[in-house]
């Protein structure tokens, strides 16, 4: 808990911190951040989830499956199962979602969400680095979004990750290794709307 605790704490300073304006173009290389992508194989994870005022917590699975796309199952910890989402190199599929939760709106911004975590856009053509006070922005135009990860100068550490528009931040994300390549702790918060995610790793009996 105190895991979950210091990430809403982190994402509310660092929601303090400027957008997009007076960053300035430079030559470092984007794609330095694939260092970064998590390597999942199997992960649980304990999940909250606080949107427009309504809680929700359980736990997440994060698979890797045996044709490379990565499952995210959703489920609360007496089983009963909110989604099931499949993401793989060329799309994006819903195995099962609650009837509640099954609007176009809910699943496109978790579809969004996990694309930022799981570092999908990587193959863009256009993408390109800004800087600003020794952080550098590594940026990943996609449509309208764009996907921004942000490191020191040396793309040695990811501080954070950010979805928005060229201007505005739309949702930002922090992501805290394990040694195996796993995040140990996630956390996502939205700054359009009430929404945020808290992800802290357990291990279960398969991982011991």
């Amino acid at each position: 808990m105190r895991c979950l605790l210091y990430v809403s704490c982190w994402l509310i300073c660092a929601a303090c911190s400027s957008s997009y304006k007076k960053l300035q173009r430079t030559e470092a290389d984007p794609l330095c951040i694939s260092a970064f992508r998590p390597a999942f194989s199997r992960a649980l994870y304990h999940a909250q989830v606080n949107v427009t005022g309504k809680h929700l917590s359980g736990l997440l699975i994060i698979k890797a499956m045996p044709d490379s796309s990565i499952r995210m199952v959703f489920s609360s910890e007496a089983g009963f199962k909110f989604f099931d989402f499949e993401f793989d190199r060329t799309g994006f599929k819903v195995h099962y979602i609650y009837s509640q939760m099954n609007k176009k709106a809910v699943i496109k911004t978790l579809r969004k969400d996990f694309e930022l975590l799981l570092m999908q856009h990587l193959n863009v053509p256009r993408s390109y680095t800004l800087k600003s006070d020794g952080n550098y922005y590594h940026v990943f135009p996609d449509g309208r979004d764009y996907y921004y990860y942000i490191t020191d100068s040396t793309c040695t550490n990811l501080l954070r990750m950010e979805r928005g528009s060229r201007k505005k931040r739309v949702v930002e994300a922090i992501m805290h290794p394990g040694n195996d390549g796993m995040p140990d702790t996630i956390g996502i918060k939205h700054h359009n709307f009430n929404f945020d995610i808290g992800l802290k790793r357990l291990r279960d009996d398969t991982e011991r």
